[in-house]
């Protein structure tokens, strides 16, 4: 990607790299990333790609047991050859993840000549995005990024919040996701409905649902919206525990 334009009201000697980061989820769903390396850093980069829903091209004469498991599975291309500039050709985002840093530079040049967001495994400065440290409770998604400053401490964050949130919010992403789509079919005004849903006691329905507590959950929700919900919570508890 070209360089970012300047602009009169910004001011460059105040503003640093990473307070200059934007964060961002986008919808990978069937669109092409290409992955050029074959190793861990690669293996890692394929898994969240894939679990996002995304086409996935790997540029690599080599691979790890399990990319070679995934390319043999169909769930990736597998290009079992060198880098070249063609290799990007209908990418979305591209990861440079090889141990080479001349075929590291040259995918960088490359991909910011056709314009396409380009990731370093080995140069987060040189990243035109990075991939923050990630914990996946069903819809909620939870993010730490520390600007490339210390990957270790962005792990140490996402350890703490897997253990401060569990599988429990998982289910109350689906509780209230359905509940949500009732109450905006029933016609509910679009403003009242926003302050109904200020008010839901979400610790309760925590509590009851960390305590496997479905009916209890249900009623109590019901409650709050001043509506009878109808919903099947062993089903919710299915789809949050195959989507963790």
């Amino acid at each position: 990607m070209s360089s970012s334009p300047s602009f009169p009201w910004q001011n460059s000697s105040s503003v640093s790299e990473a307070q200059a980061l934007y964060p961002v989820c986008l919808n990978l769903a069937g669109r092409l990333c290409v992955i050029v390396g074959g190793g861990r850093v690669a293996e890692r980069k394929a898994g969240g790609l894939l679990a996002a829903g995304a086409a996935l091209r790997l540029v690599s004469p080599e691979a790890t047991d399990d990319l070679r498991a995934l390319a043999g599975q169909n769930k990736l291309e597998w290009l079992r050859k060198h880098y070249d500039p063609a290799d990007l050709e209908g990418a979305f985002l591209v990861f440079a993840a090889t141990n080479d840093s001349g075929v590291q530079e040259r995918i960088l040049v490359d991909a910011r000549a056709a314009g396409l967001p380009v990731n370093s495994a080995d140069s987060p400065e040189d990243c035109d995005f990075q991939v923050p440290a990630v914990v996946r409770r069903g819809d909620l998604l939870l993010t730490v990024s520390t600007s490339g400053a210390s990957p270790a401490l962005s792990a140490l964050v996402r350890r703490r919040l897997e253990a401060e949130f569990g599988g429990e919010y998982a289910l109350l992403a689906a509780l209230l996701r359905a509940a949500r789509a009732q109450v905006l079919a029933a016609g509910k005004d679009r403003k009242d409905g926003e302050i109904l849903w200020s008010r839901l006691p979400v610790d309760d329905l925590l509590v009851l649902l960390r305590g496997r507590r479905f009916e209890e959950a249900r009623l109590l929700l019901g409650e709050a919206l001043g509506r009878d919900i109808d919903l099947d919570m062993e089903a919710l508890d299915k789809s949050g525990k195959e989507h963790p």
